[in-house]
């Protein structure tokens, strides 16, 4: 999935003005960098004894991060724009949105959950299911490890989501979470919405494996969206027709019975964007250059990587494009409504393929 149009005009923009003189480009990334050194909530960045901490390396470079690359001020000045507009994108929403962003003023520990601790490169990861998520916990096993891990890839998946394995804010007293979320770089990595939906249904409702999944939620929404249901099919649930879950999704009734499961639940609602401030937004689409610049701000980069590998049951745009056709146009715009939220905050553009009311 492309970029947003808003991200694309104004990074076409900013390269222009980039690119017009070496002279002007050097003053603008320098005029930058004096903003971006300071916390944007005005908060001090401290560190690591004996080290930087990735907040400083973020906001404020050295001049060795700065030698990395070349030509260094125009690539470094890019990648600090696009993550600024990024912060921006969800500022500006959560401000335009601010009676359904902010239906709720404070957060409970129970909120943070999903937001896994590094204390030893000071990283706070908020971990956000069918988005690379099983990668990137494997690399915060490797990074809280000390020594115990050095390839992420060894470490099995479902190792990797044994909740014990990693420390989670919620399990620090309310003075170590503000110190915590005050001093920590904090990131996140978001997923085309309808994507990342489509994602989460073939995994959990077309794998004959995920038994759980089809028993817990499965049965309910035959139950409740399948007429003349079978007898086995209330009783297995395991053959969830996607418009028959979109119908769960929309149905108020869902809404109102409890939160939705964290592989369907929307970011806004997992990570909190607009109560807690993300230093970096990472996104699927570009998802081995962003994870290797968090690598990299957090002084790992030279000897861990994100894994890459070429996965060959990945829900592409085109597969969403699919699942969606035979959704008749009044759920989709239920459906929208519901993941509107992420689409703004995100900058990801309304798909081509709705047929919105």
């Amino acid at each position: 999935m492309k970029p947003g149009l808003l991200e694309v005009m104004r990074m076409n923009r900013i390269c222009r003005m980039v690119l017009a003189t070496c002279l002007g480009s050097f003053i603008l990334v320098i005029f930058y960098f004096q903003i971006m050194r300071r916390s944007p909530f005005g908060v001090d960045i401290c560190c690591r004894k004996g080290s930087r901490s990735p907040l400083q390396e973020l906001y404020n470079p050295t001049q060795r991060s700065l030698e990395r690359v070349s030509p260094p001020w125009l690539e470094l000045s890019n990648t600090a724009v696009l993550h600024q507009m990024r912060r921006d994108q969800v500022t500006d929403t959560c401000r335009a949105n601010s009676a359904v962003s902010r239906k709720r003023r404070v957060l409970t520990p129970n909120d943070l959950k999903h937001l896994v601790v590094d204390e030893d490169h000071e990283l706070i990861y908020c971990y956000v299911p069918k988005v690379a998520c099983t990668n990137w916990k494997r690399l915060m096993m490797v990074l809280t490890g000390r020594g115990k891990y050095s390839d992420p890839m060894e470490i099995p998946a479902n190792e990797a989501h044994v909740s014990a394995n990693l420390k989670t804010l919620n399990q620090y007293s309310i003075p170590e979470i503000n110190h915590r979320l005050k001093s920590y770089m904090k990131f996140l990595f978001v997923r085309e919405p309808f994507e990342r939906l489509v994602s989460a249904y073939r995994n959990k409702f077309t794998q004959k494996y995920n038994t759980s999944f089809h028993k817990r939620y499965g049965t309910k929404i035959i139950r409740r969206q399948r007429k003349n249901a079978t007898q086995e099919a209330l009783r297995k649930g395991d053959d969830v027709k996607f418009e028959e879950f979109v119908a769960y999704l929309i149905d108020p009734h869902t809404q109102r019975e409890e939160p939705f499961n964290e592989h369907w639940q929307t970011v806004y609602s997992l990570c909190h964007p607009c109560h807690i401030h993300y230093d970096l937004v990472g996104k699927y689409e570009t998802l081995e250059e962003d994870s290797n610049y968090v690598l990299q701000l957090a002084g790992v980069g030279s000897y861990l990587k994100f894994p890459t590998y070429a996965k060959s049951t990945r829900t592409t745009d085109e597969m969403t494009t699919e699942f969606f056709q035979n959704i008749s146009s009044e759920h989709q715009t239920q459906l929208y409504e519901v993941y509107k939220l992420d689409f703004l905050m995100f900058n990801y553009s309304v798909p081509s393929y709705l047929k919105l009311e």
